[in-house]
């Protein structure tokens, strides 16, 4: 991948989106603009999980406004991901269409444990280098990230799904704060937390660390807007809540350090964090300013610099799923040969990707043999890839999946979803490596002119491999299905 001089995240988070901005010196970032809208997407999320019209046009105006600012960057050089309220509703499809078009580049709704993942990278590029096992806490607008890390490897990850906005909207719907509601919105946190107690207990970690919006403002109203790096105490958490049950309503509440912005989302914010704090042993958290914005910029350095997740996330499927490396060597190899020849060569996302599709093709044989193409799809659609987007997995899922069998019945999703180009490189490169053993074969040629298909192969060599043959015979009648013509022979002579 290209480097560039800056780049830039956009967070489109559940509470608040945030475009970051910074200029990339060998491998450190300096941060160059930095905006933030409090959009409150979750705030708009109906019960049936539908995204109401309010908080759309609040959140398409604000990234028109952001894509102002990121005009002339190359699409490579920025980032945008969405989260957990985009993760939930039924209709971000169409909304994702809409922002993607104001924002003027791609947005990526990424799972919550790649959530999770990027935070803590984010986090730790903030702080000093430590030995220490950290426990990181992003309390955000529709869920909360935990991670336990050593250095930049995070090594527990858990997404729940509970929020300052959406607790605040469920238990404080009008503001107003009693004994009451601050209890069930705390004991309902607590259930939450109860589920990942065992793995984030305080003997686990040594150094809590709070990161976002919530753990800041909780950290600036305890300090009195003096000293927010002080963190958060577990007795600074018990004088707030007699705070804000004598205050009685977010609109009542006059604590110095607290932004207008954040009052009707402190609640909920609060009842978290107490009930994090009550479970999982924490007596006092440091706020550390990285966060997902900081982790996305990072890890797309990654990748300019060949230190790329996906990469690595690929390999460690391929040794969970006991994948043999040479037949994936010998897909891979073909089926970039084909791709090049159908003019792909310059397409480095359709490389990419290709490259990704025949290490993984064969994950699925873990499961059972018998339509192993689509075990591996369904592994690859439903799995945690640190590094992947959601829609990164869903394509690579239906790249799989075309590998072999019928296209007819996947042709809607071919079109949406997938490059045809690769989808004919991989079916072509699986279909000549079935016997799974080196190829003594006279480079094939192929050739695409609109939908018309042309494979020319050694005769002496086809003539050899009768199984091929009738392979390539088979493949003919699959193409015609989708209404291409697939032609296979010898070379013309004196070709």
């Amino acid at each position: 991948m290209q480097e560039y001089s800056t780049i830039a995240a956009v967070d489109l988070g559940s509470n608040s989106f945030r475009l970051q901005v910074a200029r990339v010196v060998q491998d450190q970032l300096y941060p160059l603009d930095s905006l933030r809208e409090a959009v409150r997407m979750a705030e708009g999320l109906t019960p049936e999980k539908l995204l109401d019209s309010a908080s759309q046009a609040r959140g398409l105006e604000c990234l028109k406004r952001f894509g102002e600012r990121l005009r002339g960057l190359p699409a490579d050089a920025v980032r945008a991901v969405g989260t957990n309220t985009l993760r939930v509703a039924k209709n971000a499809p169409a909304f994702l269409q809409r922002a993607e078009e104001a924002l003027g580049f791609p947005i990526d709704v990424i799972a919550g444990r790649e959530e999770a993942r990027l935070i803590h990278l984010g986090v730790v590029h903030s702080l000093p280098p430590s030995p220490l096992r950290r426990l990181v806490i992003d309390i955000g607008g529709g869920s909360t990230e935990c991670i336990i890390g050593t250095g930049l490897v995070p090594r527990k990850m858990e997404s729940l799904y509970m929020g300052c906005v959406s607790y605040s909207r469920r238990f404080f719907p009008d503001g107003r704060i009693t004994r009451d509601n601050l209890r069930r919105a705390e004991i309902a946190a607590r259930m939450e937390v109860q589920a990942i107690k065992a793995d984030f207990s305080a003997d686990r970690w040594q150094e809590a660390i709070g990161s976002s919006g919530t753990a800041r403002a909780l950290a600036d109203i305890l300090q009195g807007g003096a000293d927010a790096d002080a963190g958060i105490t577990a007795d600074g958490l018990a004088r707030l809540r007699m705070a804000l049950e004598k205050a009685g309503d977010v609109k009542r509440l006059t604590l110095p350090g607290l932004r207008s912005d954040r009052l009707p989302v402190l609640p909920g914010g609060f009842a978290i964090m107490a009930a994090i704090f009550a479970e999982l042993g924490v007596e006092r958290m440091i706020v550390a300013s990285g966060a997902l914005r900081e982790g996305v910029l990072y890890d797309l350095l990654g990748r300019f610099h060949h230190h790329d997740m996906r990469e690595t996330t690929v390999s460690e499927f391929m040794r969970r799923y006991h994948v043999d490396p040479a037949q994936a060597r010998r897909v891979g190899a073909l089926a970039l040969t084909f791709l090049e020849q159908l003019g792909g060569a310059g397409r480095d996302g359709v490389r990419q990707q290709l490259g990704w599709a025949a290490c993984l093709h064969e994950i699925g044989i873990s499961i059972a043999h018998s339509g192993y193409h689509k075990h591996s799809a369904y592994i690859i659609e439903h799995a945690d890839m640190p590094g992947f987007s959601k829609k990164e997995q869903m394509r690579l899922a239906a790249l799989v999946r075309t590998q072999r069998g019928k296209l007819g019945k996947i042709e809607v999703a071919l079109s949406e979803n997938l490059d045809w180009d690769a989808v004919i490189a991989l079916r072509l490169a699986v279909l000549f490596n079935r016997s799974r053993t080196h190829l003594s074969l006279p480079p094939p040629v192929l050739a695409r002119a609109a939908r018309d298909l042309r494979l020319e192969v050694d005769g002496t060599w086809m003539n050899n491999n009768p199984l091929t043959e009738a392979a390539l015979d088979a493949e003919a009648k699959e193409w015609k299905e989708v209404g291409l013509s697939f032609a296979f022979g010898p070379p013309p002579r004196g070709a």
